[in-house]
């Protein structure tokens, strides 16, 4: 389908025109979706010029919308070659690690994507550490991910971890199990080469007219290399990005480095996109807000069909030092009671699972290696799922549990080995895990004990030989804590990293008492160190929003917090709740 009333701004206009490669900063809402649209339709309506183009991204969920947009509006072929789609990670591995293998090994390259997790115990009785805690050349810890996991390596020695991660890092690579930090490791090394760089760019140059890089503020130092290379290879480059929306530090993600990128373009290929056809006036004016105090001089305008709509920013100011329930049920009141917006359209965001989960009641996860716990829990994430919007990773996650109770992998790490190398790719084992996740969901007039007793009941048969299910599944007096019946009628709760790239017509952002005063000390122009990427995680949650945004904080700070929004021209409303 085409939209023949389509008239872009003079921003876009640029953009869709822009012959060569270019930097686009573009506000959240600005269209840079249907620009793109629009600037692929020119390209591939020369067929003069056979080749295809490659739109990359950094998440599944900015891909998938990125794709039903382009579909929706008729631009990509059918079939799709030579023309690509998909993330900058299976960019990278389609065309740089696939045909060429891993240096350093004779197999063919098999992707483990959380391989990171694998985890590393020297010793019968140690305490496992992650994989992602040890450096993937030399084996080294990183004392500072170390000590996330509880081990301090000021205080305990760390050698026999780095030994033990050394040797499964090289085990690994010679069986061609490789992760995405794998993968950029080795396209660094493949750049290196001088002659073998030319000649993959030349044969990417000979396939792709132009790659448009969408949310190039996810990248890390070693992707924008890439990117670089990429346009020195005579392929034009489009990127696009937000700077503020940057929220992926844990994988190296760039702030300075992508405006020092920036430079590398010449002044007439840096095109600004700054009118907002996603958000109301009130909803622009916060965005404005939860920018650092330098870039607020230039506001985003509302441009789209919410552009005279009145409705306020609305702030829930709750009590405590934990995150509410109230706030799920005061959301909901003013979402849906009040405006009429579904609840499916209507998620409460914040920067963890655990965070947004407690504003719906589910009880928060605590770590654990007990079977029994993570079996409960799991089947609990998996019911609360159907309001929380991440089924399918909660479904993978009680395989997980599954296959650790029965005995199929040692640890929790090994999972996606045994998944990829069980060829379960194809989903087989979806109905049968569904099975137990039904078997075992939680009724309040259920005791714990009996639940416990179901549960040994149903994976009695399925043990490996030599175990014991009262052994594998043990009484926890905890377990009352983990099993909770799940809400039916709740918005859904949802992690910010999760939505980054869709929309929403409504949208509440919690903000905790752990973070809360530190990042409305950096937005007033205070010192805040180490505070940035929170900050900018709440920018992203709230520029999902359409019609409806709302702010969940502790009732300390929400005085702050509203002075912050009506100094930049939000109107809003406050709450104790």
């Amino acid at each position: 389908m085409t939209d023949l009333n389509y008239t872009p701004t003079e921003e876009q206009r640029k953009v869709i025109e822009h012959a060569g490669s270019a930097f686009v900063t573009a506000c959240p809402g600005a269209g840079k979706t249907r620009t793109m649209v629009e600037r692929a339709r020119i390209i591939l309506h020369d067929e003069t010029d056979p080749r295809g183009i490659a739109f990359l991204s950094f998440t599944n969920a900015a891909v998938e919308e990125l794709e039903a947009r382009l579909r929706a509006f008729g631009v990509l072929p059918v079939p799709l070659f030579p023309s690509f789609i998909g993330t900058f990670d299976r960019f990278l591995w389609q065309f740089l690690i696939a045909p060429f293998g891993i240096q350093g090994c004779t197999v063919a390259p098999r992707l483990i994507p959380d391989k990171g997790d694998w985890q590393v115990i020297p010793f019968d009785g140690a305490q496992p550490l992650s994989l992602k805690c040890f450096d993937r050349v030399t084996g080294k810890v990183d004392i500072l991910l170390a000590k996330e996991e509880g081990y301090d390596v000021t205080k305990r020695n760390i050698a026999t971890h780095e030994a033990r991660a050394l040797a499964m890092i090289n085990s690994s690579r010679t069986k061609g199990h490789v992760d995405f930090e794998d993968i950029r490791l080795n396209v660094r090394a493949r750049l290196e080469d001088t002659a073998f760089a030319e000649r993959i760019g030349a044969a990417l140059a000979g396939r792709f007219r132009e790659i448009f890089v969408d949310e190039a503020q996810d990248c890390n130092p070693a992707d924008l290399k890439i990117v670089e290379w990429l346009r020195q290879s005579g392929i034009t480059v489009k990127v696009i990005c937000d700077p503020y929306q940057s929220i992926y530090e844990f994988r190296g993600g760039v702030t300075n480095q992508l405006m020092q990128f920036a430079q590398k373009f010449p002044e007439t290929d840096r095109l600004p996109m700054s009118g907002n056809f996603r958000s109301t006036p009130a909803i622009c004016g916060a965005i404005v807000a939860l920018r650092p105090p330098a870039a607020r001089a230039n506001p985003d305008l509302p441009l789209g069909r919410h552009n005279i709509d009145e409705i306020p920013v609305h702030i829930l100011a709750y009590s405590g030092k934990g995150v509410s329930t109230a706030i799920g049920q005061e959301f909901k009141k003013i979402a849906f009671t009040d405006l009429g917006i579904p609840l499916q359209d209507a998620p409460i965001l914040a920067a963890t699972r655990a965070t947004a989960a407690k504003a719906i009641g589910q009880p928060a996860s605590k770590p654990t290696q007990h079977k029994t716990l993570l079996l409960a829990e799991a089947v609990t994430n998996y019911h609360f799922s159907f309001a929380l919007g991440n089924r399918r990773e909660a479904l993978a996650r009680l395989h997980c549990i599954t296959l650790l109770i029965q005995g199929d992998i040692a640890n929790l790490g090994e999972y996606h080995t045994y998944f990829s190398i069980q060829g379960l790719e194809d989903g087989r084992w979806r109905p049968g895990i569904i099975e137990i996740a039904n078997g075992l969901r939680f009724d309040p007039s259920m005791t714990t004990a009996q639940w416990l007793q179901n549960a040994r009941s149903l994976f009695a048969p399925r043990l490996a030989d030599g175990f014991n299910i009262n052994q594998r599944l043990r009484f926890d007096s905890s377990l009352s804590d983990v099993l909770v019946g799940a809400p039916t009628d709740f918005p859904p709760a949802k992690t910010i990293h999760s939505v980054k790239g869709l929309e929403f017509p409504a949208v509440c952002v919690v903000m905790t008492s752990q973070t809360a005063g530190k990042i409305l000390d950096l937005l007033e122009g205070k010192n805040s160190p180490n505070i940035e990427e929170d900050a900018r995680k709440v920018y992203v949650g709230a520029s999902r929003a359409q019609r409806l945004l709302v702010f969940a904080i502790p009732k300390s700070q929400a005085n702050r917090l509203d002075t912050l929004l009506t100094n930049s021209g939000c109107t809003t409303i406050l709450h104790d709740i």
